[in-house]
């Protein structure tokens, strides 16, 4: 058996389901022009990518393996590649978005495609309701969610025997169509430059779960207040693979041995599972609202006031700021952000989606996809036009000593709101009804 191990969103070598199937292997990561391409060159997220990389190239190579890294649209690769040697399948986790979905069914027409349950705790298909129809509201999948955990979804693949496909690992290979060259490893190579993270994005998952420990009983209280170091900073693991999601289940099923709250964090994953669910199931969720009519009202200057940290409303300039110099946005004013932004200035969720997907270091397509739906009140769900965030009572709460804001904002910062919330609150409210 001849298998193509395709590297996607699972960049580590620890509880690798790719390193469990046996036969000769050809291990490949693909730098996809179609993702890449609207990314400026100082984008940091493919600095972490190209810094995950080469580690787990070359604990491959400690294992006998190695990683050959591509440039190019994914279906050119793979005929090249089948051109230029013979295989009986790929092996890939699963990826859910819609250009995920039509790129691997691309893939699949040229070759059997296998498809690894390995992002997610749950295969979308798994948490539905007794008449096979997804869920619509959390609590129930929770609550399902909950019955249908079992060990098996926490055990770890361990590495089994692999023999390396013959291959020039030393150099990136562009694939362009039928065109195929050599270029040195390195970011500069795909047209990027390297940039410097922030300490945490510099942290293994492992030294983030070691600080992690001390936080997990008050999780469910402080993860709220951007002014404390209360969250894992494990979001971007998960996202890339960097760790493996039953790795960091069966840690805390250790914690909470020891005594620990896990129970809050634990539910924050079947979140992550919740949103991924959705859009596997309703694709359209992408673009299109779920219940309600409202697109929002076009106003580029608005727009651009949001996106340069000039609304004059101190915790979302503060949050937008953090975004831009960081790639990171504190899930509390994310939603303080992402109400201001649908309900106060009634501008298209979409808009605000592109933003924080253009930006987020984290950024997974259907946890910023669903969220901005909620804040909107588009989405699943039942009630929502009329809840709207004040950004200053909400600040006064969860960064009551302006700790948060006095970081990310200038120390002359001095604006005049853009828009009263008083008055954008009640006009969002006429607007609603009016088109609901």
């Amino acid at each position: 058996m001849r298998r193509i191990l395709w590297f996607r969103r699972d960049l580590r070598r620890e509880d690798n389901l790719l390193l469990s199937q046996e036969g000769d292997v050809l291990p490949i990561f693909i730098f996809d022009p179609a993702i890449l391409g609207s990314l400026p060159k100082n984008d940091r997220r493919v600095t972490f990518i190209f810094n995950a990389l080469l580690p787990l190239k070359s604990a491959l190579r400690a294992r006998g393996l190695d990683l050959a890294i591509f440039y190019g649209k994914p279906v050119d690769v793979f005929e090249w590649l089948l051109k230029n040697g013979a295989y009986n399948d790929v092996c890939a986790s699963g990826d859910y978005d819609a250009y995920a979905l039509s790129r691997d069914r691309d893939i699949s027409h040229l070759l059997e495609f296998t498809y690894l349950q390995d992002t997610y705790i749950f295969h979308p298909d798994e948490v539905l309701k007794k008449d096979k129809t997804p869920y619509q509201v959390f609590t129930p999948f929770y609550n399902c969610a909950k019955t249908l955990f079992t060990p098996a979804h926490m055990i770890e693949y361990l590495p089994c025997t692999q023999s390396l496909i013959e291959f020039d690992y030393t150099q990136m290979h562009r694939i362009d169509k039928n065109e195929h060259s050599v270029h040195p490893i390195c970011l500069e190579s795909i047209g990027f430059e390297p940039q410097s993270l922030i300490s945490h994005q510099k942290m293994s998952s492992n030294e983030k779960l070691e600080l992690f420990v001390s936080k997990l009983n008050n999780y469910s209280h402080d993860r709220d207040y951007m002014m404390l170091d209360a969250t894992s900073f494990l979001s971007i693991d998960l996202r890339f693979g960097t760790i493996s999601v039953r790795a960091l289940l069966r840690w805390l099923v250790e914690q909470k041995k020891a005594g620990l709250d896990t129970d809050p964090f634990f539910r924050q994953l079947i979140f992550r599972d919740f949103y991924a669910m959705l859009l596997y199931h309703f694709p359209h969720l992408a673009t299109q609202n779920f219940r309600y009519r409202f697109e929002g009202i076009p106003n580029d200057d608005y727009f651009k006031a949001f996106c340069t940290a000039q609304t004059g409303v101190p915790i979302v300039d503060a949050g937008v700021r953090e975004l831009l110099e960081t790639g990171e946005m504190h899930n509390r004013v994310r939603m303080i952000c992402a109400s201001f932004f649908t309900k106060n200035l009634l501008l298209p969720w979409q808009w605000g989606e592109a933003f924080f997907a253009h930006h987020l270091m984290d950024y997974d397509a259907a946890s910023n996809i669903l969220s901005w739906q909620w804040s909107a009140g588009t989405g699943v769900d039942p009630q929502p036009y009329f809840r709207i965030f004040n950004p200053t009572t909400q600040s006064e709460k969860f960064d009551k000593a302006e700790v948060y804001r006095k970081r990310h904002l200038p120390s002359d910062y001095t604006r005049t709101p853009i828009v009263d919330h008083k008055e954008s609150s009640k006009k969002a409210l006429e607007y609603f009804k009016s088109t609901l």
